[in-house]
């Protein structure tokens, strides 16, 4: 492999056998080349390398915090996976450099867009994969993610927590979360939870359970307040 996908190929520490699937990992779903987009470039192997880091993720973590129960490692878990921290991995080794798009998406800010960046990263997590199999890709993730996991000496807060205490400390009443409704069968409801504080909006959350919904509508209202 040469030029510059070679040298993008150093800076991820992975020689690949298929270099085509770096390729395609690079490729946003805009350059379709007239075929439909659902059957888009890198969304495969982005599914694929989704799975790989939560993985290697769980197991960095189950070993870095031999005596922290479930709910602080699920806390850790999911500001480690979250789309800011893997765009975060994506701008760190040139990812938004390298990406294949089209010119409209490009002009729109398409190589800043965390959710873009996020996903490419996961798509070249999977090519990593598919190409050398677990060892190379849980390489890269933990080579790019211990950092992060450094950084948060303790468990962070989960976001109703978070939430109440960004309204206390600004003076404001406590979080009323409502359910708004459920969809799906009786026997696998998915909740709708509105969550608000007065003065600062309101916000919707989906899960799987009533308690799932009220984090997640927290996590939405927490991302408008704090933006």
């Amino acid at each position: 492999m040469t030029g510059a996908l070679g040298q993008f190929a150093t800076v991820l520490g992975h020689r690949f056998a298929r270099p085509e699937l770096l390729t395609q990992a690079l490729t946003h779903p805009s350059i379709s080349q007239g075929r439909r987009k659902q059957s888009a470039p890198y969304e495969r192997l982005e599914f694929l390398g989704d799975r790989v880091l939560g993985l290697v993720v769980a197991d960095m973590l189950f070993n870095a915090f031999p005596d922290e129960a479930e709910g602080a490692l699920a806390r850790r878990f999911t500001g480690l996976v979250r789309r800011e921290a893997v765009a975060r991995v994506a701008l760190a080794i040139g990812l938004d450099d390298r990406l294949s798009m089209a010119k409209g998406d490009e002009e729109a800010g398409g190589r800043a867009n965390q959710g873009i960046l996020a996903d490419a990263c996961e798509a070249v997590i999977g090519a990593i994969y598919a190409d050398g199999g677990f060892e190379p890709a849980a390489r890269f993730v933990r080579r790019h993610w211990a950092a992060l996991m450094d950084e948060a000496a303790a468990p962070p807060k989960d976001a109703k927590t978070a939430l109440q205490e960004w309204a206390q400390g600004r003076g404001k009443p406590l979080p009323i979360y409502t359910v708004a409704g459920a969809e799906g069968p009786p026997h696998e409801p998915i909740f709708l939870v509105e969550v608000t504080v007065e003065g600062a909006g309101s916000a919707q959350g989906r899960g799987s359970s009533k308690r799932l919904a009220e984090q997640s509508a927290a996590a939405a209202l927490l991302e408008k307040v704090t933006v």
